[in-house]
């Protein structure tokens, strides 16, 4: 069942749910509807000082040549993509330290000065779209971080969760499409972004009542209570039991403060009085939540936990190929969304009704990554409720899992970059389906894999950090935009073959975990081999 605890408990759980779906669907990743604003700022003479018109011809025919508005366009959307995820790492600090309610206090901040930036820029201040759209991505990416968190409030679909709030937070995009048809049909372009800023009270509020002050801790205990209770204390919060936590937990760069160990009786249900005197058995399964020890002591077994250190996380091979895996489709999407419109006004002879039909289809699938997103998750959470193999723990069972998952999601960009690679206009309808399909399982499924592969401790720092560093290597979506402008005449199709062969490496990451687990699963089954024939041994 979704929601757990006393009814008035549950009914708060599932607002929390309701209403940070809206959120995520309605403001969180506008900006990645770029497509269909640029459409609007065209039309507004944004950045039309930079069209030079041309005489050619023997009739000395004028064209205008408006390559330098378009790569102007190509560079406000790759500093903004580059802002909407480099500066999440220090936003990880800041939630990972301050907690929720602070967090979202920025992040409501810098997304209401967004709008109204845009609001109140113009033709001749078209330089305000740099801060203004940078301000809106990073205000929605803070709300996409504290709203991950209430996947722990379901338990069992907690990924399920998580990858509806990415696919909503894709879905967004389609927000500039509204903004699109409405100002076709006579709204200005200031009018629907001063709606944007008024709607910053429902931030608001969700914020005092329907959020914690700190964090939402996993698992989840019983009876736990957040927000504003009217006649009601709010004593018992996420902050009394994170402080508990803390102190079985490793501060970055030092040692396990201490360990807990939890027993587990042997597989045939029985204890001898004197079968296990003196066996000491052990053996280490490394798991990135920690280093997982088993031994014998007096014919129990103990598990000993000691959580990963920041520092180890960072250093792991997971971290490092899940940032692989990352950066190559986060490039090959953000260069073909930050390049959509000259792409079609090309492959459209510079049809405008054409090519409005192409942004309004592509747009208009972008509301689908919210119905997408959730298959990621099921994907994911697919194992739960059935019974773990003798000795696995739930975190390697989740690990597993995901594999699948990651490796879906690299297929899924293979597909769209070749279909993207085509000169083809009408196959671009598959193109953007495709297009949708992945970006949903990509982000979804890399807030769901950090959640899993590491300690809840360091998600806002680890989530950051790879959202950073895959924003880095997203600059590189501007050299290229240059590169097929200059060298290559306006043609990208090697810029898209390259990127196409580039997108191999993320295969590499699920391939990496699935044999991760198959190598615990060899080590869990080798143990269990040993313990038999030591406990036979100690009984003779």
């Amino acid at each position: 069942m979704l929601g757990c605890g006393g009814g008035g408990v549950g009914l708060r759980y599932r607002l929390t749910l309701a209403t940070g779906l809206v959120e995520c669907l309605c403001f969180a990743g506008v900006v990645f509807g770029w497509a269909s604003l640029v459409f609007v700022l065209k039309t507004d003479g944004y950045f039309t000082d930079l069209c030079v018109s041309l005489t050619t011809g023997p009739n000395s025919t004028v064209e205008t040549d408006c390559s330098g508005q378009d790569e102007q366009f190509s560079l406000v959307f790759t500093v903004t993509s580059f802002m909407n995820n480099f500066l999440t790492l220090p936003n990880g600090f800041i939630f990972d330290r301050f907690g929720t309610m602070a967090t979202r206090l920025l992040g409501i901040c810098l997304y209401t000065t967004g709008t109204l930036m845009v609001a109140f820029s113009s033709s001749a201040l078209s330089m305000l779209l740099f801060p203004a759209l940078s301000f809106i991505a990073v205000g929605g990416i803070l709300f996409l971080i504290t709203n991950i968190q209430v996947g722990n409030l379901f338990g069992s679909h907690r990924s399920t969760i998580i990858t509806l709030y990415n696919g909503a937070f894709d879905s967004s995009s389609a927000v500039f499409l509204i903004i699109k048809v409405m100002y076709e049909g006579g709204v200005s372009l200031r009018s629907s972004f001063l709606i944007l800023s008024v709607c910053s009270v429902i931030h608001l509020l969700r914020t005092f009542f329907l959020m914690p002050n700190t964090h939402i801790p996993y698992p989840l205990p019983e009876g736990f209570t957040y927000g504003v209770s009217p006649g009601k204390s709010n004593s018992y919060n996420v902050e009394e039991i994170e402080k508990t936590r803390e102190t079985a937990m490793t501060s970055e760069g030092e040692g396990p403060a201490e360990t807990d160990d939890m027993p587990l009786q042997p597989d045939d249900g029985q204890q001898s009085e004197d079968s296990g005197k003196g066996v000491v058995w052990p053996t280490t399964i490394v798991n990135l939540a920690g280093e997982w020890k088993v031994h014998f002591v007096d014919s129990n077994v103990f598990l000993s936990l000691s959580v990963a250190s920041f520092r180890s996380c960072v250093q792991s091979w997971f971290f490092l190929w899940h940032l692989v895996w990352l950066s190559v489709m986060q490039l090959r999407h953000y260069l073909f969304i930050g390049t959509l419109n000259p792409m079609l006004n090309r492959l459209a002879d510079n049809d405008s009704a054409l090519v409005s039909q192409y942004t309004n289809a592509f747009a208009f699938t972008q509301l689908c990554g919210v119905l997408c997103a959730p298959w990621n998750g099921l994907i994911m959470d697919r194992h739960k409720g059935k019974p773990l193999a003798p000795g696995e723990t739930d975190k390697e069972a989740d690990l597993r899992s995901s594999s699948l998952s990651l490796f879906l999601t690299s297929l899924q960009c293979l597909l769209f970059s070749i279909c993207a690679s085509s000169p083809l206009l009408p196959l671009q309808y598959l193109t953007f389906i495709l297009q949708v399909l992945n970006r949903s399982f990509l982000y979804g499924g890399n807030a769901a894999f950090i959640s899993i592969a590491f300690p809840g401790v360091h998600f806002g720092k680890l989530y950051g950090l790879v959202m950073s560093l895959s924003a880095v290597v997203s600059l590189l979506q501007y050299p290229c935009f240059a590169l097929v402008k200059g060298a290559l005449g306006g043609d990208p199709f090697y810029v898209n073959i390259a990127l196409t062969l580039l997108t191999l490496l993320a295969f590499i990451h699920p391939i990496n975990i699935f044999y991760h687990c198959r190598k615990l699963t060899n080590q869990r089954e080798d143990m269990a081999g040993g313990a038999a024939i030591t406990l036979a041994e100690a009984k003779m």
